[in-house]
């Protein structure tokens, strides 16, 4: 299927690894202008020559920043007239509620939260202004089904599903959509890693760690598997098209059946 994205310029946070490389590598395959973003030239410059090597006539661009800051959220958008915008970048960390300090709070909404508000208050009125437009928030099943194990990542992803929700209203009668992808427990390598050592902490094999896991933290998963980053990406890139224009203030779950309500 042509997804209809060559000439689109996409800027997609947090790409250097995991989903957000993935995005950015679908959007690439599909023919999109894309920018990836990473904190370090390192990360930045070894994500794009892998998106090179993969995809050599792909127009592709890298910036280094911070989007959990102002002063990054002005750098990524500085000059450039953004046709899709991914708010991909994110944290989490596993904490006992009661461990949870002020300032992990603050930091949590800072990066997941407001990194999404910053730049969609300023790709958003272009986006108006030509009549269309793309913004999708890379939210998580947490966002409906908050975890007992990292509250404060549960309601960002929450609140990013409001914003997403609230923006998408001030579309109405555009050619601008905003909606929300909300994935699973999914094996980006940040994740592969927490595993990994969470296996070895235990005694297990990471097979017989990703049973227990599905037997025990996500029992209602009917996938009974990790997510593939490609699985989540292959979602936002249509989410991303002209023929997605009928999909405005959605939450789109690509989370295995983990959440168990019908809508």
């Amino acid at each position: 299927m042509n997804l209809q994205l060559s000439g689109q310029h996409a800027l997609v946070t947090g790409s250097t690894a995991g989903i957000g490389y993935a995005i950015a590598d679908a959007l690439a395959a599909e023919g999109a202008t894309v920018t990836i973003n990473g904190r370090s030239e390192q990360s930045v410059q070894r994500a794009l020559q892998r998106l090179r090597a993969a995809h050599p006539n792909a127009s592709l661009h890298g910036i280094v920043a911070d989007a959990a800051t102002a002063d990054g959220c002005a750098k990524l958008t500085n000059g450039a007239a953004i046709d899709i915008l991914v708010n991909n970048m994110g944290i989490f960390e596993p904490k006992a509620f009661e461990d949870i300090p002020d300032q992990d709070w603050h930091r949590f909404f800072e990066t997941n939260v407001m990194s999404g508000v910053r730049l969609s208050r300023a790709v958003l009125p272009g986006m108006k202004q030509r009549n269309r437009g793309r913004i999708v928030f890379i939210s998580s099943e947490s966002g409906i089904c908050p975890p007992a194990e990292m509250v404060h990542y549960g309601m960002t992803k929450s609140a990013q599903l409001s914003i997403a929700r609230g923006l998408a209203e001030t579309c109405a009668g555009t050619g601008v959509t905003v909606n929300s992808v909300l994935p699973g427990p999914t094996l980006t390598e940040g994740a592969k890693d927490f595993l990994d050592k969470l296996a070895a902490e235990q005694g297990k094999s990471f097979d017989e760690l990703v049973q227990w896991f599905f037997a025990n933290a996500r029992p209602t998963s009917l996938l009974r598997r990790f997510i593939d980053p490609k699985e989540v990406a292959a979602m936002v890139a249509y989410v991303c098209s002209p023929l997605s224009a009928a999909t405005n203030g959605a939450a789109l779950r690509v989370d295995g059946g983990v959440v168990r309500s019908l809508i």
